[in-house]
C-alpha cells in the first residue's frame, strides 16, 4: 500500500486535476449559452427585417431594393447556419469536458477512498496495539496481586 504521504500528494495532484477540469468545463458551457443567445439575437434580427422586407414590398419597393433585402435575408440565413453549426461545435466540446471532469472526479475520490481505507487500517493497527498493551498491563497487574 502506498504510503500516506504519497497518497496525499495524488489526492492533491488529483484535487488540482479536477478543479482544473470544473473550470474548462464552466467555459465550455458558458461558450454553449453565448453561442444560443448570438442565434436567438441573429433569428429575431431576421425576423425584424423580414418583416420590413414585408412592409417595403406592401409599400412598393424598386428591384434593386428588391434584390438587396433578398441578398441580406440570405446573409442572415447563412450566419444563421453558422451560428447553429457553432452551437453543436460548443456543445459536443462541453460533453467531452464533461466527461473529462468525471474521469478526474472519480480518481480523486478514489484516492479518497484508498486515503480512508489507510486511515481505517491504521486506526485499527492503533487499537490493536493498545489493546495489546492493556491486556499485558492486565496480566501484570493480576501477577503482582498474588
Amino acid at each position: 500500500m502506498a504510503s500516506k504521504a504519497q497518497l496525499e500528494t495524488l489526492m492533491d495532484l488529483a484535487r488540482r486535476e479536477t478543479d482544473d477540469a470544473a473550470k474548462r468545463l464552466g467555459v465550455a458551457l458558458r461558450a454553449v449559452d453565448d453561442a444560443k443567445q448570438k442565434h436567438v439575437m441573429l433569428v429575431n434580427f431576421r425576423e425584424e427585417y423580414v418583416k420590413r422586407f414585408e412592409a417595403a414590398q406592401a409599400a412598393g419597393i424598386t428591384p434593386m431594393a428588391y434584390r438587396n433585402f433578398v441578398a441580406f435575408i440570405e446573409k442572415l440565413e447563412t450566419a444563421i447556419k453558422g451560428q447553429t453549426d457553432m452551437i453543436h461545435h460548443a456543445e459536443h466540446r462541453s460533453g467531452q469536458e464533461k466527461a473529462a471532469w468525471q474521469a478526474s472526479e472519480r480518481k480523486r475520490m478514489s484516492y479518497s477512498t484508498l486515503n480512508d481505507r489507510a486511515d481505517a487500517a491504521a486506526l485499527k493497527l492503533e487499537n490493536k496495539r493498545d489493546q495489546k498493551l492493556m491486556d499485558e498491563f492486565a496480566a501484570r497487574a493480576a501477577y503482582y496481586k498474588r
